[in-house]
């Protein structure tokens, strides 16, 4: 289907949260504490497992990566839902549209695979100790690390392209504080049934597959653990795991609710509220739950800032 008179939709209106400046506002001090708190929070984790010596392994190679991808992924909706808020055209261009929602799927497909590339990293750890530095050498998790970048790219270039190529001839107002593609795609003027069929299928695909990975290492996991001899072990074991499946739990469980069921019945509401925790609340949850949990973490935390201040010290 072609546009009449070639009046094709050249710019979308975000509808956001709320019109009421009051609200405005106090959801922009709100969202600037959360978008703070995650940037400062991930590019911690990203330091000192990188300057650590303590943290140089695949766990903590891994969650550096995470890191990376949690910050790519609030830049990509978190400045602009934050002019937004202080603004009162919440205009966002087509191609602007496109591209963040381009970048959107990439990030997610991402996070994805590299969440199931750490169960994995968890699996051999502990069902194959004697032999895990062999296995996750410094090459394989490199590649593997790679792979899961890689990965977002043929999910986030078929779902934007065949998208942004649907006739938008009508309405131009997304009921949402970004280009998310449930509701893009209900501003298309035509049968919408083949893409919402390739976008389940995609789903399945990038969601489930890694999901099942996680599943099926977690399964082996829970099995080793059980067989161990000593509570202590067990206790040990399950700890090193434990954040992970928090971090799986808050990702997954969100994601699919918008993803798996595109034109649900939930309320728009309750959909902006859903797509709010896995694209903002957990971002921000991640560090705080990996450093919390993890002693290893705090201290390298404490050694790298006992560092930096004892190098200053050391210039007076």
């Amino acid at each position: 289907m072609i546009c009449e008179n070639h009046t094709r939709v050249a710019e979308f209106i975000l509808l956001g949260f709320t019109n009421n400046p009051e609200k405005q506002i106090s959801l922009f001090v709100l969202f600037l504490v959360i978008y703070t708190v995650t940037f400062l929070g991930n590019f911690l984790i990203v330091t000192v497992t990188s300057v650590d010596p303590a943290l140089r392994t695949p766990m903590y190679f891994f969650l550096r990566n995470l890191s990376l991808l949690e910050v790519c992924f609030t830049l990509v909706m978190m400045p602009k839902m934050l002019v937004d808020l202080v603004s009162s055209r919440k205009i966002i261009s087509f191609v602007g549209c496109g591209t963040q929602m381009y970048f959107f799927f990439f990030f997610g497909s991402s996070e994805c695979f590299l969440l199931s590339m750490m169960a994995y990293d968890r699996f051999v750890a502990i069902c194959n100790p004697l032999r895990y530095s062999v296995i996750m050498n410094r090459s394989l998790c490199l590649w593997m690390a790679v792979g899961c970048w890689m990965s977002g790219v043929p999910v986030s270039m078929l779902q934007t392209a065949w998208m942004m190529a649907l006739p938008f001839c009508g309405p131009n107002t997304i009921d949402h504080f970004f280009c998310d593609g449930p509701s893009v795609l209900k501003l298309v003027t035509q049968d919408t049934t083949m893409y919402e069929m390739q976008a389940l299928a995609s789903t399945l695909l990038f969601i489930m597959l890694p999901f099942s990975l996680i599943l099926v290492s977690y399964i082996r996991i829970i099995s080793t653990i059980v067989r161990m001899p000593s509570a202590t072990g067990r206790q040990k074991a399950f700890s090193t795991c434990l954040s992970h499946i928090i971090v799986v739990s808050l990702f997954y469980g969100t994601a699919s609710l918008t993803y798996l069921r595109p034109k649900s019945n939930q309320s728009l509401e309750s959909k902006k509220l859903v797509s709010l925790s896995y694209t903002v609340i957990t971002p921000m949850l991640n560090p705080i739950i990996y450093s919390l949990r993890n002693n290893e973490v705090k201290g390298a935390v404490k050694r790298t800032f006992t560092r930096k201040v004892l190098r200053k010290l050391n210039m007076f």
